[in-house]
């Protein structure tokens, strides 16, 4: 698709698209961008980028497609840096959670000639930097893409292919429509993730408290493991969002406070029931939006190979298993593993399977 791409920030976004660019060979060369030459020789040996400067301006010198990967706090700031190097026809995009603010300025700030798409691939991890780049993060994720009345055609269709060919499921949002979304369903959880983690670290005996957190604790605040820069910038950077559904959240807590205050035990149940209906209906595998699968809950035994061969037995009838989630887990005796398929074909088909070789087996 392109002859020369350059990734400024070669980081678990910037090397994660890098690895894809280069696995399904749709750049003729990947550059890296950055400013530590021993985090970009680490893009080499990882396969994110054929090869490396810690010039911005050589870097972009030519390129048909530039990808800014950098803290949403520095993107403007890189692209003033960039803006004469860029040819006439180069199509920039971001990757920033945060879009508004963003687009407005790059589509002033570079002009008709060098054409900006604000993107956000809605996948990530609590891992940082290049060691937590994955070829694979993008499959099955939803990619947005910001378009305005002022984005050129020709390179929101190439963004769209580039998506799509690195795995993803493309939707269109306004960027303001995707900034509300992500407060909602991105900042707001990572921000009470820390809240809580705060909260219990604060609290007398702490650590004896910690030492009791099982796995309700640790999946709800695994996000707070984030990197702190780049959170601080999203925070700040969509601060007005955040508030908006901070108040939302605020107006929750308080609906529950009252009810526990005057001991309410019907309207209690209601208040859970509610969330619970809720949570049921999202799909037990999501990156970025919501994306549907069909499950099995599967019992195995505790030995070496019974994953192995369940994956086997699915493999050699050609069953696609496209999410693998071990719920709960008993040393010496078995556990129960969540299977995800795309179909229900597929998952009918698994369950015959599976059910025929003697393993317990729960259509979700």
């Amino acid at each position: 698709m392109f002859a020369r791409v350059a990734i400024i920030g070669v980081g678990l976004i910037g090397g994660s698209i890098g690895m894809g660019l280069r696995a399904r060979r749709l750049a003729g060369t990947v550059v890296g961008i950055g400013r530590h030459e021993a985090r970009l020789r680490q893009a080499v040996d990882r396969g994110a980028v054929d090869t490396y400067t810690t010039e911005a301006g050589a870097g972009v010198r030519g390129a048909d497609l530039v990808i800014v990967a950098v803290p949403v706090g520095s993107v403007l700031p890189v692209l003033r840096a960039v803006r004469p190097y860029l040819a006439p026809g180069t199509v920039v995009t971001d990757v920033g959670s945060c879009k508004a603010q963003i687009v407005a300025a790059a589509e002033d700030l570079l002009g008709p000639d060098v054409h900006f798409v604000g993107g956000h691939p809605m996948a990530g991890s609590e891992q940082t930097g290049i060691r937590g780049a994955d070829r694979y993060l993008f499959e099955g994720a939803y990619y947005v893409l910001t378009p305005t009345p002022r984005t050129d055609p020709r390179a929101l269709a190439v963004l769209r292919r580039l998506a799509e060919k690195l795995g993803c499921r493309v939707i269109e949002m306004d960027p303001a429509e995707h900034d509300r979304a992500v407060a909602a369903v991105s900042h707001l959880p990572h921000l009470l993730a820390c809240a809580l983690v705060n909260t219990i670290g604060g609290i007398p005996g702490s650590d004896r408290a910690l030492a009791l957190a099982a796995g309700g604790f640790r999946d709800t605040t695994r996000v707070a493991a984030g990197n702190p820069e780049i959170w601080q910038d999203i925070f700040l950077a969509n601060r007005e969002m955040v508030r908006e559904v901070l108040g939302n959240f605020r107006a929750e807590l308080d609906v529950i406070e009252k009810i526990l205050v005057e001991g309410e035990r019907t309207r209690l149940h209601a208040w859970l029931e509610k969330a619970r209906r809720r949570r049921e209906a999202l799909p037990a595998r999501m990156k970025g939006f919501v994306s549907d699968l069909c499950e099995l809950v599967i019992t195995i035994s505790d030995r070496p190979g019974a994953l192995a061969a369940v994956a086997t037995t699915l493999g050699d009838h050609g069953v696609n298993i496209a999410d693998v989630e071990i719920l709960r887990v008993r040393e010496g005796e078995g556990g129960s593993v969540r299977l995800g398929f795309t179909s229900e074909a597929d998952r009918d088909r698994a369950a015959d399977l599976l059910g025929a070789a003697g393993i317990p087996v729960v259509k979700r």
